[in-house]
Order: C-alpha cells, then structure tokens, then sequence
C-alpha cells in the first residue's frame, strides 16, 4: 500500500527539473531576464529594481515551474576572466540562452566570440530603438551556424526591462529540453 500511496504522490507533486544556463557578455541584460522571468512565472514574486540591477560576479540563481516542468536558471557572470569557467557549467546543463545587446554593436564581434566557445545555444535579444534587428544578429552570427548543427536554436527578440519577449523564449525553452533531452531531469518534489 505504501508504494502504491508512494508512486501517487510522485506521480501528483513531482517535478523533472532542467538546469538552464543563461550566458553573454557582462553588461548583456542576463540578470535582469532572469529577474523578468521570475517576474513573470513566480507567483507573488516582487523582483527587485531593475534599475539597481549590477553587474553579476559569479553566480545568480532563479528557479520557476511551468507545468510539471521546474526550470532553474543558472546566470553566470560574463567578464572575460570568467568566460573560463562557462563550460564547467554547461556540463551540467539542459539548456542555454544566449544574450546579446542589440544596442550594443562595438561589443557584438566580442559577443560572437564568446558565442563560438559553445555549440547550442538560444539566442535572445534586448530590442530598443537604435537597436540591430533580428537579420541583422542572424547575419553576425551566421557562420556560427555550423556549431549548433541540427540543435533547436531559436532567435528570440525580447526586451529584458520590460518582459517583453520573455514568456515566449521561456516556453519555447521548456518544450525543446523536454522533448529533446539528452540527461535525464532531476527529479524534485514540491515542498
């Protein structure tokens, strides 16, 4: 009976969870979609200022379900010196989202090098006026192409400051790694 009682409440309250990476050069807008996101998915979640948001040295992570999916994202610090340490993570990962300032276009050749160091990744954009379109990025990136291969790869125009862009990037996100995963989810009850 126990086992029965047991597999039903496994069955009811637990979820796969999915570690997602979210990487880019510093000053990308990283934290600020992780703070839009859980914004967005996390009931009675505040978030903090946007505009207070500083620099990431290390490591921020955020958690959110959708469904019977729990996504925790895992958003690295993109100084140089710690671009090093992007693939002991990645690793370990279901998914990534790659962000770019669109508004930003001396640093978008620094990005693209960054980007080469992986092999699958999601691009997501911060769309401003002044900013490079969605062509534009494809064309930057273009040669890249190779490295993700037959990998889902969408371009996601989004805006990390106003949330725009964001649940859809999300919810692409959570049916490319459980339809495609690789490693198995994590397993985790509802607490």
């Amino acid at each position: 009976m126990y086992t029965l009682l047991s597999g039903l409440y496994k069955y009811m309250f637990q979820k796969d969870e999915y570690c997602i990476l979210i990487l880019g050069l510093d000053n990308a807008g990283k934290t600020t979609f992780l703070e839009q996101t859980k914004i967005r998915f996390c009931r009675n979640y505040k978030g903090m200022n946007l505009s207070k948001i500083t620099t990431t040295v290390g490591l921020n992570i955020g958690t959110i379900d959708v469904g019977k999916v729990r996504l925790m994202f895992w958003d690295l610090g993109g100084q140089e010196e710690l671009q090093a340490l992007w693939d002991k993570y990645y690793a370990e990962s279901h998914g990534v989202i790659y962000v770019i300032d669109s508004t930003d276009e001396t640093r978008l050749s620094e990005s693209k090098r960054a980007f080469g160091k992986f092999e699958s990744l999601i691009l997501s954009l911060r769309p401003f006026q002044g900013c490079l379109s969605i062509p534009d990025i494809k064309t930057a990136f273009s040669d890249c192409i190779n490295k993700i291969g037959k990998r889902d790869c969408l371009t996601q125009a989004c805006s990390a400051l106003s949330g725009s862009g964001v649940n859809e990037g999300v919810e692409w996100m959570v049916k490319c790694v459980v339809r495609n995963i690789h490693r198995p989810p994590r397993q985790k009850d509802i607490t």
